[in-house]
Formats: structure tokens, sequence, C-alpha cells
């Protein structure tokens, strides 16, 4: 294995399968792709490049953009598979009135710094940090910081569950954290705000938190059409106060009704599926083929390590099945049979991408390869695995062939930050020991038994429990 290219020199991605994702989909085979400094310089064949540029053979792989994931709750990494069994009512128990509160801010920043390492490890370049457990500024300044540790592009979407969005949006010490932390412009750190909109507000309390997201010119990123939660009421609402935006990513998007997505579709806002969520914890039915027939644009995200994987090929191939399954259902429903299937695999790819650079105002900057954008790219290359060829449809292999495993290099801002299947640049000890260091402390404070009960749910023959959804004032 050779050492990864220096910081800061020319390289050059040769040989390679090129997805350029650009607005005509170009797929160049045999090709290079240039950067020079932040920036894609060239994308050809036979390009010719700088005296002293290291080359990467990229010859049977592919070079895609890096995905970008749009809705990822960061600080739960530190719980990974935790809550495997859980549904969404326990999900909500355990975060929002029992043991969310208990997470300190070295918590939040463990769990936020090996999120930020493992994202960019499965070829994520720019992940957006659904924050919504910053029940301090001291919370908040340690989330902020292992996002900056780490060689990828982030988004902090600042929430907290523990209290309303009018309350800690109006604190002043808020507003001097935005002021301090995100008033230089820089595209590796970018900011939300991060809450939704019950159904029990009539009286539109978050209007309040709305108003500080204008003033601040910061979008809002919220949980809609999640199943009893977050209703067509919470559309109703926003779009009649004037707060539903092209900026607005409206999350999992799944139950809501076809005036909510005109409503959507008509203010110009962004749908993040999170598609292993909705289906596993029941927000609602992925609802692809609704926002494709309102022409809603449409990323990915994987929404929280306490469940799922946190890598976009799983949410691609979730995303197609999910669609595919819906579509061949409601056919033998009729008696009739699907002979052409309507979302393809191009489309997902597309979604993983683009789409995630669309729904962040980023596509100037990142989510296809193109001369002058931000160099966020991705090498799939594995010559040690039999799954790597034959390459034919390269949409489909990126889509239902490939793995974590088989990223080869990531380039973030035009630094390589993985090579030759290693990361470059990111210390995983460091967030093995604060992980260990959070997931003890948590164990500590649970105690043996709830700690177990925790992981392992009951089957009750008859019990329903009350669904604790706290961000406003409707908890009993």
């Amino acid at each position: 294995m050779t050492a990864a290219p220096a910081p800061g020199s020319p390289v050059v991605f040769r040989h390679g399968t090129v997805l350029t994702m650009d607005d005509a989909h170009r797929v160049l085979h045999d090709a290079d792709v240039l950067i020079e400094g932040e920036r894609i310089s060239a994308v050809g064949q036979n390009l010719d490049v700088p005296e002293g540029a290291r080359e990467i053979d990229a010859t049977g792989g592919i070079v895609m953009p890096g995905m970008i994931d749009t809705h990822r709750h960061m600080w739960q990494t530190a719980m990974r598979g935790y809550g495997a069994d859980w549904t969404l009512t326990q999900y909500f128990v355990w975060n929002y009135l029992q043991w969310g509160k208990s997470f300190r801010p070295q918590d939040i920043y463990a769990g936020n710094l090996l999120s930020a390492i493992e994202a960019i490890d499965a070829g994520v370049t720019t992940t957006v940090d659904w924050s919504h457990n910053l029940q301090t500024i001291d919370h908040a300044e340690a989330a902020a910081d292992a996002l900056q540790e780490i060689p990828g592009r982030f988004v902090l979407a600042y929430g907290n569950i523990q209290a309303a969005p009018w309350e800690w949006s109006a604190a002043p010490e808020f507003r001097d954290f935005v002021a301090r932390r995100f008033s230089g412009g820089n595209d590796m750190l970018g900011f939300q705000m991060a809450f939704d909109v019950p159904p029990a507000s009539p009286d539109f309390p978050e209007k309040a938190a709305f108003e500080v997201a204008r003033e601040l010119n910061v979008p809002v990123t919220t949980h809609a059409g999640v199943w009893k939660v977050t209703t067509d009421d919470g559309i109703k609402l926003m779009h009649e106060h004037g707060f539903m935006t092209p900026s607005t990513i409206y999350v999992h998007a799944a139950t809501l009704s076809a005036d909510s997505y005109h409503r959507i579709a008509a203010t110009g806002g962004h749908a993040s599926l999170s598609t292993e969520s909705e289906q596993s914890a029941g927000q609602g039915y992925p609802p692809t083929w609704k926002l494709r027939e309102h022409g809603i644009g449409v990323s990915l995200s994987m929404d929280t390590s306490v469940w799922w994987s946190a890598d976009l090929f799983s949410a691609m191939r979730a995303t197609l099945s999910a669609d595919r399954a819906r579509e061949h259902l409601e056919a033998h429903s009729r008696d009739e049979t699907v002979t052409h299937h309507k979302l393809r695999a191009e489309q997902v790819v597309d979604w993983a991408t683009r789409g995630g650079a669309k729904a962040l105002g980023l596509d100037s900057v990142t989510g296809s390869l193109e001369a002058g954008k931000k160099a966020d790219l991705v090498l799939i290359k594995n010559d040690d695995s039999p799954v790597m060829f034959p390459l034919l449809n390269p949409y489909g292999h990126v889509a239902f062939q490939v793995q974590r495993g088989d990223v080869h290099t990531v380039v973030v801002n035009g630094r390589v930050v993985k090579y030759d299947h290693k990361l470059v640049g990111s210390d995983l000890a460091k967030a093995r020991q604060a992980i260990e260091q959070t997931v003890e402390h948590l164990r500590g404070v649970l105690g043996p038994e709830a700690w177990n009960e925790g992981m392992h749910p009951e089957i009750p023959a008859t019990a329903v429990l009350d669904n604790p959804y706290t961000y406003t004032y409707t908890q009993d």
C-alpha cells in the first residue's frame, strides 16, 4: 500500500467509470477526474495533468460524487444498535422522557465524532447532524467541535427535544452561539434549525422559532408526515404563516395529504427520505411515488444508528426495494402484473448525491463531478472482492451491489480523507475511547436492569404505550 496523496497536491483518478451526476447524467468510461486545490479542474478522457500530480488508478472502479445524508441524529451513534427492537414510541420514551436527558456534552461529542468518521468512511462526504439533544450551549459547542475535528463537510441542525423550540431559540446564548460559530460563510460547516410542528398546536407557538430562523436567515429542517405525530395540520400552519421556503427540508414526509404535498411542491421544499426508518419504525410507508407525482425534490438519509447502518448504499437499496414492493403489491391487488419499474437505480443514485446538494442549497458547491465544483468524490473499487466485476450497469452496481467496504478513496474539499480503504486524518482510537466512556456513563446512570430492559423491550399482550412526543406542550 502506497501512502495517501499529500494535502494540496494535484490528484488525478485515471481510467474509471465516472458517474458525473451532472444535468445530463453523463456516464464516462475509461475516464479521468483531475483535482487541483479544493476543486475539480477537469473531467474527461486522457487528461493532461500538472507535473507532480498524484495518479490513482481507478481501473475497474466507479468514480462518483460524494454522497450526501440530509438527516442523521449523529449524537445517538454512541448507542449503536441498542434500539434494534424498538418501535418509534419506545424510541421517543427512551430519548425524550427517560434517558436522553442523561447525555452530557462529552457524550454528544463522542457520538458526533464517531458518526462523522463513519460517514466519510462510507463515502458520505456531506452529513446533516440533526442534533436534537442540545440541552445547553455546552452541548452545542461539543457537537460543533466534533464536526470540525473530522475532515468532512457537515451541517449542524440545532434542536433540543428537552425544551420547546420557541424557548431555546429565544435564548440569548443561542444567538451568541450561532454568531460565534457560523458567521464566516464556511461551506464546510453549515447551520440549520431543527424542530417540528406537532398536530395539537392550533395557536402555533412554533411561530416564534420560525421567526428566529427567518431573522437569522437559516433553513429549518422538520420531521413531517410522521404517523399521528407531525401531520397535515403542521404543514398548513407553516404555509399559512409563510414559513415554507425552498430551503425547508421535510424529513420522512410519509403520511401527508395531497394538499400538503402540493404546498411543499409550490414552495420549492425538499424531502429527506429515511427509508429503512420509515418502513421499520412506522413513520409511514416511504412516499417515493407521491414525491415523484408532485415533483418534490428528494434526498436520502439514514436517521439514526440506534437502529440502522449509517451508509447510503443501504438507503438506496431500501428505497428501490420499498418503492417496487408497493408497486407490485398494488398491482397484485388489482390482479395485474408490473412489467416496467417506474423508479430506476439511476434516480436513487441521484437522490443520494445531487438531490442532497439541492436540498441543502449546495448544488453550486457539491453533488456532481463538474469542473469548478468542490472536489467531493468517492472511488468505489475493491480488487479483492468478487462483487466488483463484471461492471455492466454502474448505477445498478452502486445501488444494489456495492457496500461500504468497497469504498477505496474518499476526497472532501480536495483533501484525501480515505485512501486504499484506510481512513486518513481521523483518529478512530480517540473516538473509540470517547464512546467507551459514554457507554460506561450511561450504563451506570441506568443501572443493569434498566439497561437490559431498554435494549430488550417486552412484548406486552395488550398494553399500548402513550406516544410521548414532546417538542411542544402535548405531553401528558
